[in-house]
């Protein structure tokens, strides 16, 4: 595992720190050729890193980063979202934006990584990544590199939320090991609730501290979304040893497929529907603060209030 993964544990963190360290902050670089030798952060601002992954395709990983990054904005922090899923990229087709350049620019050296940031209408910014390159797919770690040290020139915000790709590769688990706390997203499916299981247990295996939250997509009902998450982190403590938290669960909501299909937000585009509810939820949980939705309707806040609560109390 240490082979395959290379130096990205060490290379690609200490990198990232260097943007969401607080001052004074003081971290080991044993292994960034300086044995023994500790280094003073000085970043200007705290930025929370946020990775959202995924072991399996197809289970609505990008457009829970999405719609996560627009509650965030609306309960008014500064995010910057990151479209990680390199060669297969597709946030900007979500948002029904074309971007003029994208991170194959910036691999190609036509461009800085702050010189692709998009704002996007909803107050979100992005970079946006390529789709169709297959260099992009399996970068070299000089590369990777590259994308991770442009950071260094986006300091002013206060969540980083990156959307990586699906599976066990370097590059996804490489951008999962700087972050703050990795969401791992699944649905009910037996695939993906194994490979959810193949994903945590490779960044366990890299990095055992690792805070990692599980979040249960496309639900039927609360009690599928609980028995689901039960499922997970027991394997997790049976097997890996590991406390992974349940931060939540999004209902199979029909407006989700509609908002797709409009490059839309279902969070703006449809704020009353229970997908939305549920990612007010999710993102209150993250940053531990009540999220108002975006067009309160009367009881609706008290009933996901309530149903959450049913679900926490089992």
């Amino acid at each position: 595992m240490n082979q395959l993964f290379g130096d990205i544990k060490f290379d690609q963190a200490a990198s990232l720190r260097r943007m969401v360290g607080k001052p004074g902050d003081v971290v080991s670089t044993t292994s960034l050729n300086s044995p023994g030798a500790e280094t003073e952060l000085t970043g200007p601002t705290q930025t929370q890193v946020i990775t959202i992954t995924s072991g399996k395709g197809g289970v609505g990983k990008t457009s829970i980063s999405v719609n996560m990054a627009m509650a965030m904005a609306h309960a008014g922090k500064k995010v910057l979202l990151f479209d990680a899923d390199l060669g297969l990229a597709n946030i900007n087709v979500l948002l029904g934006l074309i971007p003029k350049h994208n991170l194959y620019h910036v691999i190609k050296g036509h461009k800085k990584l702050k010189e692709i940031v998009i704002t996007t209408p909803e107050g979100v910014d992005i970079i946006a990544g390529a789709s169709g390159y297959s260099q992009l797919a399996n970068l070299p770690d000089a590369d990777r590199d590259k994308i991770i040290t442009g950071f260094d020139d986006l300091s002013n915000y206060d969540i980083l939320l990156v959307d990586t790709g699906a599976g066990v590769s370097s590059n996804v688990v490489g951008f999962t090991l700087p972050a703050d706390e990795v969401i791992v997203v699944t649905t009910s499916e037996p695939t993906s609730i194994t490979d959810a299981y193949g994903i945590i247990k490779s960044i366990v295996l890299l990095e055992p501290d690792k805070k990692i939250k599980l979040l249960v997509n496309r639900v039927k009902s609360s009690l599928e979304g609980r028995k689901v998450a039960e499922r997970v982190i027991n394997i997790c403590q049976q097997f890996l040893n590991v406390e992974i938290e349940n931060t939540g669960f999004v209902y199979d909501d029909e407006i989700v497929a509609k908002s797709v299909r409009k490059q839309k937000p279902f969070y703006t585009l449809y704020p009353k529907s229970k997908a939305s509810g549920c990612i007010n939820v999710v993102v209150s949980r993250i940053l531990n603060k009540e999220i108002e939705p975006v067009d309160r309707p009367a009881g609706l806040g008290s009933f996901f209030k309530k149903m959450f609560q049913v679900q926490d109390n089992g």
